[in-house]
C-alpha cells in the first residue's frame, strides 16, 4: 500500500452491467404468432375449433343476447361456423363486420347463413346485399394473440380499437387458440376484452 499522491485511487463503484430482456416488437410478434397458428396440424385445429364453438354456445346460454357480431375466418383464424349455425337456430341475429370508411369504426351488416357473400376491397367476406344494422350488444373478436391482462393483438389495422371506442361499448369475446398467448405492451388506445375464449375454455 502506498500514500504516493501520484497513484490515483478508485473511489467510485464500477457500474453494474445487467442483462436487458429483449421483447419483440409487435410487428415481429405478429409474424411469430402467424407462423405458430399456420403450423397447427389439421386434426388439432379441427378439435380446437369444435371446443371453441362449444364454449361460445355455452356462453350464449348464460348471456342470452339477441344479436351478435361475428367474423368470417381468414389467415387460419378459428372457424366458428358450427357455433354460428347453432346460434342462428336458437334465434340469435348474426352480423358481419363491414369496412365502409378507412380509419373509421367498423359497421355491421345483417347476415343469414347461406346467403351470397362477396369480398370487399380488403379481401374480407361481406354479405352481397348490405343491410347495415345498429351495433349488436356483443362482438366475437378474432385475436392473432392476447396477453394475460386481456388485451388483444390484431393485424395492426386498428378497426376493432376504433370500434370499441364508440359508446355504448359492446361486450367483447376474444377468440384465439391458447398457444397464442404472449406478453406485449399496450398502447393508450387499446381496450381490454371482456372475455377470451380458447379451446381450453
Amino acid at each position: 500500500m502506498t500514500s504516493d499522491p501520484r497513484i490515483p485511487r478508485h473511489t467510485l463503484a464500477q457500474p453494474v452491467v445487467t442483462a436487458q430482456i429483449q421483447t419483440p416488437s409487435k410487428g415481429q410478434l405478429r409474424k411469430e404468432l402467424l407462423g405458430t397458428r399456420r403450423g397447427l396440424d389439421a386434426a388439432t385445429r379441427a378439435q380446437w375449433d369444435a371446443d371453441i364453438c362449444r364454449h361460445i354456445v355455452e356462453w350464449w346460454h348464460t348471456s342470452r343476447i339477441p344479436a351478435l357480431g361475428v367474423y368470417w375466418p381468414l389467415r387460419d383464424e378459428p372457424d366458428l361456423h358450427p357455433a354460428y349455425a347453432e346460434l342462428a337456430r336458437l334465434g340469435v341475429q348474426l352480423l358481419l363486420p363491414v369496412v365502409l370508411k378507412k380509419d373509421a369504426p367498423l359497421d355491421f351488416a345483417l347476415w343469414q347463413i347461406g346467403e351470397p357473400l362477396v369480398q370487399d376491397a380488403m379481401g374480407i367476406a361481406v354479405p352481397a346485399e348490405l343491410r347495415i344494422e345498429p351495433y349488436p350488444p356483443a362482438l366475437v373478436v378474432p385475436c392473432l394473440g392476447f396477453n394475460s391482462a386481456g388485451f388483444r393483438l390484431g393485424y395492426g389495422g386498428g378497426f376493432y380499437d376504433r370500434t370499441l371506442e364508440k359508446a355504448p361499448r359492446p361486450a367483447t369475446i376474444g377468440i384465439a387458440y391458447s398457444c397464442l398467448e404472449a406478453e406485449f405492451g399496450n398502447d393508450g388506445h387499446d381496450v381490454a376484452l371482456d372475455r377470451i375464449i380458447t379451446e381450453a375454455g
